[in-house]
């Protein structure tokens, strides 16, 4: 049984080492699911009077005011034989038989995390003494509860120590020793107020009432010791510490607890509870009880410890390795990285992931209602083409048909394409680069090095750049094929003059009446209508061969033609990976190293049972 506190001990130890307190924090803690007793009470309750009674030694600070402003994590180790001594977590290589030093040490530390001030931390001391005089044991020593600040504090202490304590005692693997002057009011106790708050029934709280050889004569504290002025589930316990005349004298502790046996083996009202009163009882008491809450905590903290350890993996896989040193193993990761990418953002496009159905809507809802909107009848109006028709003539009127005429109002009308025609390059270029700022926000290996991340997203956006402008120039140039070269098959099919009845004999002035520039606009707009026609069905072939096709085969081969001339000190810069991410991985991989270690403390001792 001695083992499992040996176990926690060294759990805990590991846990400060590494950084687990039990505070709030985005990593999982370890220490909060180890069972632990906190010595909780008052200033001037004797708690301090109690742990030095236990550990069989004077070695706590002592003084006016808040003189435990850090938790004391006491770990009491039996020896068989030998010298006493005590070491601090903190100075692992420095072992203490001074226990004046120890005092001294603690004060020092205490200041170290704090400064000279009065404030206070919850950074806990780990403090461990080797002694045949003691039982296996760990305590907590929390900051005395106070009522007001004194000088040199700010005017929040009293919260604040009262959180610190709260923070403790609140958890369920938390046992509290609530230590009370039994020449005070027990409904005025500090201890057993902030205690009944979290452990309202009292079963895991366990009751120790100081001072008894300082009630006024005529009274005693057998009602509070029999547990019937305030009922826990377990037995209070009484104990008679040295008085401050004995601790200016230094009086030896062996000669204290002897006292302390007398005290109540020889008084009248005690003498029915000596045999469980007492701080030997009690170091005894809690040490027993400990390892029994501890034994049955083991099965959920193997359980726990376990499914943290799956976690911790897991998100360290997630961040990746650490960066490579050399240049080679720089390039090789930066390439994965990018193939990655490449194929998320092909992955939009092809329908796996959405975003690419966007472009289709272009072509099949954006382009037909721009090229609905433009305005033919106005530019085929009767006053446009009677002064097209006659500007194109000339000096000399046209004999039969107003070709030129023709040509002036086909191209003029057109020419007006070219805006669809590019508004549809410019809109699938936003979608391309819509698609290409997901994809990088969707890469998580791009989330570990921000300026990678920069560079492909620069690489990918003047790639596009360059698609959307070989894109246009396609595009228009199939707008300006249909201006170059009309379709003379669609004027041979259109009825001639003679066929209609008509007379050529007329005079040439008649070709300007409205009726002949009517059909002119009529046969113009028939034609563009084709054209149209043609363009819609033609645009969006230009713009996915330039834009979505290129996007697809070579979005970041200029990047890799770079990348392959960089040196290594290049390469690396493209690596700075974000500070949080290493200092998060770094936390992580520390968090393991704990619970993996007590994994294997814990295995060790559950395999040797």
């Amino acid at each position: 049984m001695e083992n499992l506190i040996s176990l926690v001990n060294k759990i805990q130890r590991a846990c400060t080492a590494l950084g687990d307190y039990g505070e709030e924090s985005t990593l999982p803690t370890l220490w909060d699911a180890l069972p632990a007793i906190a010595v909780v009470g008052g200033q001037s309750s004797g708690k301090s009077s109690v742990l030095e009674s236990v550990v069989g030694k004077d070695f706590l600070p002592r003084g006016s005011g808040i003189v435990t402003r850090r938790p004391l994590v006491l770990q009491l180790h039996k020896i068989d034989e030998g010298r006493e001594y005590a070491e601090f977590l903190h100075l692992p290589r420095k072992r203490f038989t001074d226990f004046a030093a120890v005092r001294q040490e603690i004060s020092d530390e205490t200041d170290r995390e704090t400064g000279r001030s009065k404030q206070i931390s919850s950074v806990p001391i780990h403090l461990s003494i080797y002694s045949p005089n003691v039982v296996n044991l760990t305590l907590i020593d929390l900051p005395g509860l106070t009522k007001v600040a004194v000088e040199g504090q700010p005017d929040s202490i009293v919260h604040d120590i009262e959180n610190m304590v709260r923070s403790f005692i609140e958890k369920p693997n938390c046992i509290i020793l609530a230590i009370s002057p039994a020449n005070q009011d027990l409904a005025t106790s500090d201890a057993i107020k902030i205690s009944r708050e979290v452990d309202p029934r009292g079963e895991r709280t366990f009751g120790v009432l100081t001072k008894i050889d300082l009630m006024d004569k005529g009274t005693d504290a057998v009602d509070i010791l029999e547990g019937k002025s305030y009922k826990l589930q377990f037995p209070w316990i009484g104990v008679v510490n040295r008085s401050q005349a004995d601790i200016n004298k230094s009086v030896d502790m062996i000669a204290a607890r002897r006292r302390e046996r007398e005290y109540f083996s020889n008084s009248p009202e005690y003498r029915h509870l000596s045999h469980r009163m007492g701080s030997e009882h009690l170091g005894k008491m809690l040490s027993k009880h400990l390892e029994t809450v501890i034994k049955s905590r083991i099965p959920g903290l193997q359980s726990l410890i376990s499914k943290t350890i799956a976690e911790l993996e897991s998100e360290l896989s997630r961040l990746g390795k650490p960066i490579a040193s050399d240049a080679g193993g720089k390039l090789y990761m930066i390439m994965e990285i990018c193939r990655c990418f490449d194929q998320i953002f092909k992955e939009h496009l092809d329908g796996i992931r959405p975003g690419g159905d966007k472009v289709y809507n272009v072509f099949d809802s954006q382009l037909p209602a721009a090229l609905k909107r433009l305005q033919f009848d106005k530019q085929l109006s009767m006053e446009n083409v009677k002064k097209l028709i006659t500007e194109a003539d000339g000096y000399q009127p046209h004999l039969i048909a107003p070709e030129q005429g023709y040509r002036r109002l086909i191209e003029s009308s057109i020419v007006t394409i070219r805006g669809p025609a590019e508004a549809a390059v410019d809109a699938v270029h936003a979608i391309l680069k819509d698609l290409v700022h997901k994809s990088i926000s969707e890469t998580l290996e791009l989330k570990q090095y921000p300026s990678l991340r920069v560079e492909v997203t620069n690489a990918a956006c003047e790639a596009l750049d360059r698609m959307k402008e070989e894109s246009r120039r396609a595009t228009v140039q199939l707008v300006d094929m249909e201006t170059s070269y009309l379709t003379v098959e669609f004027f041979r099919k259109l009825p001639q003059d003679i066929e209609k009845g008509g007379n050529p004999t007329h005079s040439i002035f008649d070709r300007y009446n409205d009726s002949y520039l009517r059909r002119i606009g009529t046969t113009v707009l028939s034609y563009v209508t084709m054209v149209v026609a043609s363009l819609r069905n033609s645009i969006p072939k230009s713009v996915v061969y330039c834009q979505v096709r290129e996007a697809k085969r070579s979005l970041l081969d200029h990047f890799f033609a770079d990348l392959g001339k960089k040196e290594t000190k290049q390469l690396g810069s493209l690596l700075d990976e974000d500070p949080a991410v290493m200092q998060r991985r770094t936390n992580l991989a520390k968090r393991l190293e704990l619970y993996r270690s007590a994994q294997a403390e814990i295995d060790a001792v559950a395999w040797s049972k």
